[in-house]
């Protein structure tokens, strides 16, 4: 079995809820203020981990108690998270989430400490090879993200990367990706580039996942079942990993990916039990 190197970002989500998520220019009351562990990088680690793969984290957090508490919380879950920096000058990276009744959000992120994940951070990906996987998103530096891709590739290792939030790449690094993952709107953007991808996932919410064009819907829903979509499309990315890692082929893969995903969309939070 392979392992998954994360190379990503962790955020502290500030969340609360409110009836409907405001309009621009418009203020809404909140209910409640918690703080979740999150950010797309840390929340695939921990999808993984939860899938049973063997899972290092490479990224950064400021040195303060929200750091501390966050690499605890990684350790703690059975993640590798010696590559975790701490960085003097930033905080760590936060969220800040609105959640509505229907359980949609809108999120802002403050980056923090992911700004400042550079390229000395990868020398520990002078250790993966065939089997492993690097799983990668954009929330960290585009100039990481593209050595990460190279340096994975070139040692042999599986590259998956996440287009999200969507920025455009160079068209070498998508190439390496097998697969990139992207939503049906990130799609429709990669679709008028020139950018071709090794292999293609898209995603579609409740109505399933293609990978190249090969179909596969999920679990199906009530809407009562619904309590957060925060963190379903990172479910999906981190299990899809931790599959490909332990040998599955594309089907298995997808189909366990997806049941992650729905089992996201049932808890509060982009992490089971995510309270920091």
């Amino acid at each position: 079995m392979g392992r998954v190197v994360v190379v990503g970002s962790l955020n502290v989500d500030l969340v609360t809820r409110v009836e409907r998520l405001p309009k621009p220019g418009e203020t809404v009351v909140g209910s409640g203020l918690e703080r979740w562990a999150g950010g797309k990088g840390a929340n695939q680690a921990v999808a993984a981990a939860t899938a049973g793969a063997e899972v290092i984290m490479v990224g950064c957090v400021g040195s303060d108690e929200a750091g501390a508490a966050y690499v605890a919380r990684l350790s703690a879950l059975g993640i590798d998270a010696a590559a975790v920096r701490r960085h003097d000058d930033s905080p760590t990276g936060h969220a800040l989430i609105t959640v509505d009744e229907m359980g949609e959000n809108s999120i802002v992120v403050v980056a923090g400490a992911n700004a400042a994940v550079g390229l000395d951070d990868l020398a520990l990906l002078d250790s993966v090879g065939p089997g492993d996987i690097v799983l990668l998103q954009l929330e960290v530096p585009m100039a990481v993200v593209a050595a990460a891709a190279r340096r994975g590739a070139t040692r042999g290792a599986r590259v998956i990367l996440n287009l999200a939030p969507y920025a455009v790449l160079p068209a070498d690094i998508v190439a390496i990706a097998d697969p990139l993952v992207v939503n049906e709107h990130e799609a429709l953007i990669l679709a008028d580039s020139e950018s071709v991808p090794a292999s293609l996932v898209v995603t579609f919410g409740a109505a399933g996942a293609a990978w190249d064009g090969d179909q596969m819907t999920g679990p199906v829903l009530e809407g009562s079942e619904v309590l957060d979509t925060t963190g379903a499309g990172d479910a999906f990315c981190g299990t899809l990993s931790a599959a490909l890692a332990a040998g599955k082929g594309r089907r298995e893969a997808l189909e366990a990916a997806l049941a992650a995903g729905a089992d996201a969309v049932r808890h509060l939070g982009a992490q089971p039990n995510p309270m920091l």
